[in-house]
């Protein structure tokens, strides 16, 4: 594991190379997608990939057009993506790279498959680079006791980074947990003052049938590189009043880009309603949406939240419902969860995804059927009420008294 910057890259890839010299035949270099693979760990701007490792009469041979790589031994590497765990069911390895294993879609479904495909030759070996997130999976690996756990640091590669980079961006994390995290590697297992930790998480494979399904949205106000991300989270409750993540599609998109994704969201979990966070955008979120089904040929249900109390109060009662069990993810949503575990009111920026999350927990939870929601008018398509983001008293008894969620079709 090792800090931004501490030169993972560099690491696996001489590892690499040390396999093909002591005889490996069939590598997998596994990464988030196949273009990671492509740009950090076989070539990349900061020459520390596999081609750039060997000496120039043993430069391996990058073959785009079969995903693979070929070394003057004979030995090869292909290229399988954390997005599509099914790849790695069939072929067999002697040795596999993986980098940034937590920031993989399907992060324990590709290191389960990976680990059963590792199984040619007499000694099988993998390598995993990364910046040590404190997720389920990653804290399963440390622990198991075949592991090896090697720590490296951003100053243990400082010749290799720019004066700026040192002077700028090191000085900036300076004493803080991040610095613990992102630069020197270490594995933070908690936040203090964050509603959530990840022992919280309860995981399904595949969750039931559901009563009711929403996809919640937070829109972000601006379009830029630096925006906040448009907040897309899709949650569903079950007919025992049990409450299922499904998805976290999250991101910067265009207004018509967001809108379109919840849509997509919408079709395909058959969802019963499109809740969107109204306060920045007011009516034209509403209209976005309308526009984008329209052009679709789509009716769909959409609500209306308005945040009428701060951030924390809205999320407090649905952390609470973690913390009785009562909600649990079906996979890992390694972004959404790491934005969980990290925000803290009035400290951390970046709660889109928590906004989302909120949002459709509330829905499912605590709006009482048949009062906030009129029958659908199919002449315009729309089913929208003015409601405030929580129902009136305590928040939390509520959420603890009611427990309700829509039946699917229900209104």
């Amino acid at each position: 594991m090792g800090g931004r910057g501490s030169g993972k890259s560099r690491t696996g890839s001489e590892t690499v190379r040390q396999w093909v010299y002591d005889g490996a035949q069939h590598i997998a270099l596994v990464g988030k997608t196949p273009a990671e693979v492509r740009d950090v760990m076989i070539q990349n701007p900061l020459k520390s990939g596999i081609l750039d490792v060997f000496p120039p009469h043993e430069e391996p041979r990058y073959i785009p057009s079969k995903s693979a790589v070929r070394f003057h031994t004979g030995a090869v590497a292909h290229i399988y993506s954390g997005d599509e765990p099914g790849s790695l069911r069939g072929p067999g390895f002697t040795h596999a790279w993986v980098d940034e294993l937590p920031k993989f879609q399907y992060p324990t479904e590709t290191y389960d498959n990976l680990l059963l495909a590792l199984r040619v030759g007499p000694h099988p070996q993998g390598v995993i680079t990364t910046t040590p997130l404190p997720t389920p999976l990653l804290r399963r690996i440390i622990a198991d006791p075949f592991t090896v756990l090697s720590r490296s640091s951003t100053h243990d590669n400082l010749p290799n980074l720019s004066e700026t980079f040192r002077r700028e961006v090191l000085r900036q994390y300076e004493g803080t947990r991040l610095e613990r995290q992102e630069i020197y590697g270490e594995l933070l297992t908690d936040t203090p003052g964050a509603l959530w930790t990840y022992e919280m998480f309860k995981r399904v494979t595949e969750a039931p049938e559901m009563a009711c399904v929403v996809v919640a949205i937070d829109p972000a106000v601006t379009v830029t590189e630096d925006s906040d991300e448009t907040g897309i989270v899709t949650a569903g409750a079950s007919e025992a009043g049990h409450a299922y993540v499904l998805s976290d599609l999250s991101g910067r998109y265009s207004p018509s880009g967001w809108a379109n994704k919840a849509l997509d969201e919408y079709l395909r979990w058959r969802a019963d309603r499109i809740v969107c966070e109204v306060n920045n955008g007011g009516d034209m979120v509403m209209h976005t949406i309308q526009v984008a089904a329209k052009r679709r040929n789509l009716f769909v249900r959409v609500q209306k939240i308005t945040a009428s109390r701060g951030k924390y109060l809205r999320a407090e009662p649905i952390a609470m419902l973690y913390e009785q069990g009562q909600v649990s993810h079906a996979g890992v949503f390694p972004h959404l969860e790491r934005q969980m575990c990290e925000w803290v009111a009035g400290v951390t920026s970046k709660d889109d995804r928590i906004d989302a999350l909120v949002y459709a927990c509330t829905v499912l939870f605590i709006h009482r059927r048949g009062v906030l929601y009129p029958d659908v008018q199919p002449s315009t398509g729309e089913d929208v009420a003015e409601v405030p983001a929580a129902a009136t008293g305590s928040f939390a008894e509520t959420v603890t008294r009611e427990r309700m969620w829509f039946p699917r079709g229900g209104g």
